[in-house]
């Protein structure tokens, strides 16, 4: 299952040395954010937004397990995991966790030394928290929206350190999510799941049946994931955000990255993704468990690169890439769009779709919902400044304080 996905003021750490680093990080906090919309980072989050759905399309059927193979497996479909394995696993979770660090970076800039926009932007998190327990009950135990709500109130805590203490804060983070997931995976021992088993049987009904059923199961799954977070995934994503807050510093999100950071990324993202693969294949259920920790890895460098494509195709224009950057405007609301429409689509319109579909099957329907909502954005945004749901999160994190 692990594989699947304060400092508000400007004095630097207690036991932090002044060092110059130090200096330029205490001085940061007074710069204030352009007061139009960043084209790059819109058009990133729209990227981030659709490349999340080919993941969670599978979980979308099977809350679960996700994808049920054949036994033995089809060809097509160990072709499809492997592509999945170098080009969408995991990165596009890590890139919306270095975008949701950024986001934060550009909020705490903007609150200066504001405590009450400081509390108020603490109280978006937690609402974000409420939102992601809701779609995590009653509609996809999948969500992201609890675990980022809560990474964020821990990365907040970081947004003035130097950029130096930054990295490697967040690599001390990423390695002890590590170590503690490797420790979860030798404990794992799955049932086996293909298709047509009994055990695939049992989980079709589950998840096919009454909705009753599935939300009392989907609250279990965000109990256990209440559960992991505290110990592992709280420390990845805060460490994933805070190398965003880290790119923001230092001027990636406007010029992108060198040749040979792209070059470096490349050979340890192919790496760490052809170790996923193999270990992802194995027939033991603790392998596949301690592949995601491979799949974790490669991605930090895969979401990077990723990264650097859009902001070199958008350099930060509102004119290019705007079907993206409509997307990201309206994130969080279309993010539980597709989970809505995936669900029913797939639980409950048209069920028969999980006894049917292949992996490439999975992969089409995502790319009709893709196009679907990139539609329904550039619709959306010429008519409303805000998403419904962003709009909401505005308010009540506003009344809060009043």
């Amino acid at each position: 299952m692990i594989k699947r996905n304060s400092i508000i003021n400007s004095n630097p750490l207690p036991n932090e040395p002044q060092t110059p680093d130090n200096l330029v990080s205490i001085a940061t906090p007074a710069i204030k954010t352009p007061p139009e919309r960043l084209a790059n980072l819109d058009a990133i989050r729209g990227f981030a937004l659709l490349g999340i759905l080919f993941l969670n399309i599978y979980f979308m059927a099977n809350n679960f397990y996700g994808y049920a193979p054949h036994h033995p497996e089809k060809t097509a479909d160990i072709v499809i995991e492997v592509i999945s394995n170098f080009v969408f696993e995991g990165r596009f979770i890590s890139l919306f966790s270095m975008l949701f660090g950024a986001g934060l970076w550009l909020q705490f800039c903007k609150a200066g030394n504001d405590d009450t926009a400081h509390h108020t932007a603490k109280k978006r998190l937690h609402w974000l928290m409420i939102f992601g327990l809701v779609h995590g009950v009653f509609i996809f135990s999948g969500d992201i929206l609890l675990t980022y709500g809560l990474c964020g109130l821990l990365a907040y805590k970081y947004c003035a350190l130097a950029p130096k203490t930054l990295l490697a804060k967040s690599i001390k983070f990423i390695l002890l999510a590590m170590v503690v997931i490797a420790l979860l995976s030798i404990t794992i021992e799955d049932e086996p799941f293909y298709r047509g088993s009994a055990y695939y049987l049992q989980q079709l009904d589950i998840w096919t049946g009454s909705y009753a059923t599935q939300v009392m199961m989907q609250g279990m799954m965000v109990g256990y994931m209440l559960l992991i977070i505290p110990i592992s995934l709280l420390w990845y994503g805060a460490g994933l955000m805070l190398i965003g807050i880290y790119l923001m510093k230092q001027g990636y999100f406007h010029r992108g990255f060198s040749a040979k950071q792209l070059g470096i990324f490349a050979v340890t993202g192919i790496i760490f993704s052809g170790f996923d693969s193999v270990l992802s294949l194995s027939s033991s259920a603790m392998l596949k468990e301690i592949s995601g920790i491979f799949m974790m890895l490669g991605a930090i460098p895969t979401a990077l690169i990723y990264w650097h494509i859009i902001v070199k195709l958008c350099q930060n224009n509102p004119l290019k890439l705007t079907l993206l950057q409509n997307l990201g405007r309206v994130s969080l609301s279309f993010y539980i769009l597709q989970s809505i429409l995936g669900v029913l689509l797939l639980r409950h319109w048209m069920p028969q779709w999980q006894m049917s579909f292949d992996r490439i099957d999975y992969m089409l329907l995502a790319i009709a919902l893709s196009v679907l909502q990139l539609s329904l954005a550039a619709l959306y945004v010429r008519i409303f400044n805000q998403g419904p749901l962003e709009y909401l999160m505005r308010v009540l994190s506003k009344r809060i304080n009043t």
